[in-house]
């Protein structure tokens, strides 16, 4: 079986609710005993956490890190298709194509002594929990070694930083009056959309660094009123944050919540994941990298928070690295084949490479 063929069979499962994720998690644990790969299973919140791994214990140890679970779909994204040299189907960027890909390196890599590969498979990267994370649970579990990938989406460059995140449930206050004589009462909808906007504007919202433009202000979730013919007076807003790896995120929220009449509920924190670029597993990476695409490979900055900061908390080196793409968490997600075929070729590369740069 091809990268391709496989990332195909894996977005067929709707891993946007549990029943899907357990039925794909169920696929791959099958597809690596199969394939006489050892597998461990284990759970984080009742989610699936996959384990596998080949080479011996004690040689340079690889990370390949991945999540099955994707955001809700429109009516026929789980039915992948292909068009040209791209793959259509939700998870196809981000990031059932590159987690075949890394499957295949597994089984492709059984039978050797030099290196050993690790493959870890959460099911709750998409998820708002703040705790008892799959990739937490990965980290607890001693599931480590001397570098880590997650093929989160990168376009085949190499991902140094993610923004951290700070999502913030907002309650905005108002005046109730009729609806007939709205110039009455005070409307908390109207307020909360001004609240965004004035979020957007805040001073934190306006700084950059050098691998990012701006940070991310995403309104998410807005709920209020409860009559057609009343003014609401209270509406709750759901606002997810991307701040820079440079930001504090006290200072962001100090400048949200002095914003008039607005009143903080909850909070939902990830750090941001720095790793240095001039690390020589990093450099390798790139290297390993650039014969099979187009440009120079470099290390970037991505706008999405990362599991990986699980793995860096602990001390391990972890980038982000996946194929070419786009369009995740829209309706026209793909992934572009030949670059599929580039990302798992780069794998293996920078495998061959990594028993010399740990031993340097």
């Amino acid at each position: 079986m091809d990268e391709v063929a496989l990332a195909e069979r894996l977005i067929t499962f709707d891993t946007s609710n549990e029943d899907g994720i357990r039925l794909a998690a169920e696929f791959v644990g099958g597809w690596l005993e199969s394939r006489e790969i050892s597998v461990e299973s284990g759970t984080a919140r009742g989610l699936p956490v996959t384990r596998a791994e080949v080479g011996p214990d004690d040689a340079p140890t690889l990370v390949l890190h991945g999540h099955l679970d994707v955001v809700p779909a429109l009516s026929g994204q789980f039915e992948p298709r292909i068009e040209g040299d791209r793959l259509y189907g939700r998870g196809a960027y981000d990031m059932k194509a590159a987690l075949a890909a890394m499957m295949l390196v597994c089984d492709e890599l059984r039978n050797q002594d030099e290196v050993r590969v690790r493959l870890g498979i959460v099911c709750d990267e998409e998820s708002e929990e703040e705790e008892d994370r799959g990739s937490d649970a990965l980290v607890d579990a001693g599931f480590l070694g001397d570098f880590v990938i997650t093929g989160e989406p990168t376009n085949l460059q190499v991902g140094v930083q993610a923004k951290g995140v700070l999502g913030v449930r907002l309650v905005v206050n108002g005046r109730s009056a009729h609806g007939a004589t709205p110039w009455l009462g005070d409307n908390a909808i109207v307020k909360a959309v001004e609240v965004f906007r004035a979020i957007e504007s805040l001073p934190f919202a306006r700084e950059s660094s050098a691998l990012f433009d701006r940070p991310s202000v995403n309104l998410g979730r807005i709920w209020g009123g409860d009559a057609l013919n009343k003014v609401p007076d209270r509406c709750t807003i759901d606002v997810d944050i991307r701040y820079l790896p440079e930001q504090e995120p006290d200072t962001v929220l100090r400048q949200v919540t002095e914003l008039p009449d607005v009143e903080l509920v909850e909070t939902f924190p990830r750090p941001p994941a720095v790793v240095d670029p001039a690390s020589p597993l990093v450099q390798a990476l790139c290297e390993a990298a650039s014969p099979h695409h187009p440009e120079r490979v470099m290390s970037v900055g991505r706008d999405g928070a990362s599991d990986v900061v699980s793995f860096l908390k602990a001390g391990v080196p972890a980038v982000e690295f996946g194929p070419v793409g786009d369009g995740h968490h829209g309706p026209d997600e793909w992934v572009s084949i030949s670059s599929l075929h580039s990302y798992r070729r780069s794998l293996l590369d920078f495998c061959k490479r990594l028993p010399e740069v740990v031993g340097s």
